[in-house]
Formats: C-alpha cells, structure tokens, sequence
C-alpha cells in the first residue's frame, strides 16, 4: 500500500484502489436486536463475509486494488474490530479529494472505534496526503453524505450523522484543497435520509440519480469571495453540467447506493431495478455488475458505503 498515491476528484474516473473492511463476526440474531442497533433485519455472518468475499471478487475482476485496513490492525485492536458491525461501511470514515485525506468523525458514538482504527494506520501510510482537521470537530462528520461533483465542487448533506457546524468548521481547508465551491443541502433526519448516498448518486459523467423529493430542497452554496447563495438542487447541480434524473418509485439502499467502476462501469446490487438504468437514455448502455450484497445491505448501507474511493485516475 505505501506506493498507492491517494487521488480522487470525481466519482466516475477510473477506480485503481479502494479501502474495504469484512463484516462482523457477530451474527444479529433477531429483528427486534437489528432494530435497537438501528439495522433493518437480522443478519447472519457467515452469509454476510461471503457476500462480501464476492464483492472483493468483483472489484478485483476490474482490476482495482483491495486493501482491507482490518488485515493491519494490531493485535488488540482486531480483536475488537471484528465485534463492530458497523465496521464495514468504511465510505464514512474518510475521504479522499484531489491529493488529500481528511479525517472523519463519527455522528453516533457506536462507531468511533472503527474511525480510529481505521485513521491511525492512514496516518502511517498517508503521512504527506492525510491532513488533520484545522479545527476540534464535537459534532459528526461523516463522508457517506459527501458527493465530489467535479474538481470544482463538491456537495454536503448536514444532517442525522454530519452537522452543519462541522462543515462550516473545516470549509478553509476545503477550499485549501483546491474546491472553489461548497454545496449544502440540509435533508430530513430519519433512517431513509441518514447520509447523501441513500438519495442521490451520480451515474454518468453528466447524469445525477435522485429521489424526487430532493427538488424541493434549496443548497447553500459556500465560495471564497462570498460566505453564500441559495440555488434550489436541480438548478445548481445543472450550472455543474449535470441533469437529474428523478426517481419516484426507489429501493432505497440498492437502487442509489452503487459504485462506478469507470465511466463506462457501475457495480449494482442484485436487488437493485434495473429498470431504473435501462429507463435513461445515457445510461442504458452502461456495463452493469451485479454483486449479490443483500444480507449486507441488511446493515443499512450499500455498495458504495462499503467501498472508500483511494485513487481514481481519468
């Protein structure tokens, strides 16, 4: 891993190398535990580590680069990693954008362990790409609500797991690392809307997929010459060239949450309605991998919670 240089300013460019982590070993045995864990069904390990053995098979199918943070954890600390079962969403734990690595911080004290465990080694691996927060973060920062729309502009959800004063907290060192504007969009806090990629992902180089309900929510839009403006969602991701593709009717978790491969490729759910794809013109061509994730999915989040982008090349 230490010859990987960490690059990411996009969310469609060529996949090379990806942080993943196994699930739990810990089974969820009933409904009524996966509800108090805020999950949505019960969850056995075994069926969950081989789905996520395929997924990796997938990704190594397309030639990226797997690298499971849990294989260099330290004796203690592995010890107690393979008893978290949120462990394996690691899209929250940090982001890579342009050449940096910012730090997340957790929304729900469940899962700060992982946060930790997984940071300390990017500090070892990363020391020149991973850059401290400027400032003491108390509230959550979590990068599943972060979509990188172009080199230019990134957008934020604030909202169950990452707070608006956290964002505005580290908006410097955004705009440090090259994005000339900060988008905030403030979605409802509730099990459907705990980050950004449960409701809108992009899809194409020009093409964002969204539940329809986001039109009627207004983006603060942060630059350097103006603390900020208002646009409304359509409107402003179309002044970044992209159109909305409104969904109706959604499966939440396997219909939004995929990962694009290339520009080419998307790794979907098996779950997911195809439909969705083939119903769009620009997207009905696009090269679809199904990867059987369900029993994971089960956690509350999908394939691209389960992925953290490390390098994505044009």
């Amino acid at each position: 891993m230490y010859n990987l240089r960490p690059h990411c300013q996009s969310e469609i460019f060529s996949l090379r190398s990806v942080i993943v982590s196994p699930p739990s070993v810990i089974d969820i045995p009933n409904l009524k535990a996966a509800k108090e864990v805020q999950w949505n069904e019960p969850v056995n390990h075994s069926i969950a580590q081989e789905q996520h053995n395929n997924l990796c098979h997938a990704l190594s199918e397309e030639n990226v680069h797997i690298l499971r943070y849990t294989d260099y954890l330290c004796e203690p600390d592995a010890r107690l990693s393979k008893q978290l079962i949120n462990r394996m969403f690691v899209r929250d734990l940090a982001c890579v954008m342009k050449d940096t690595i910012l730090p997340g911080h957790a929304g729900t004290s469940m899962r700060k362990p992982e946060y930790d465990h997984m940071q300390s080694l990017l500090r070892v691996w990363f020391c020149d790409e991973f850059k401290e927060i400027d400032v003491q973060i108390s509230q959550g920062l979590e990068f599943g609500d972060l979509l990188i729309l172009n080199r230019d502009a990134i957008l934020i959800n604030v909202g169950a797991r990452t707070s608006v004063h956290s964002v505005k907290a580290i908006l410097k060192q955004l705009f440090a690392i090259g994005f000339s504007e900060i988008a905030i969009i403030d979605l409802p806090r509730t099990s459907e809307t705990l980050h950004l990629d449960m409701n809108c992902n992009i899809a194409h180089e020009d093409v964002i997929v969204a539940k329809s309900f986001l039109r009627f929510f207004p983006i603060q839009v942060y630059t350097n010459e103006k603390d900020y403006n208002y646009y409304m969602m359509e409107d402003y991701v179309r002044r970044h060239q992209f159109e909305v593709y409104w969904l109706e009717v959604y499966n939440t978790i396997p219909d939004i949450n995929f990962l694009n491969i290339n520009p080419e490729t998307i790794l979907l759910s098996t779950k997911a309605n195809r439909r969705i794809f083939n119903d769009h013109p620009k997207l009905r061509n696009k090269n679809i991998i199904p990867v059987e994730v369900d029993e994971l999915e089960k956690g509350g989040g999908g394939i691209r919670c389960m992925t953290l982008p490390l390098e994505r090349r044009n």
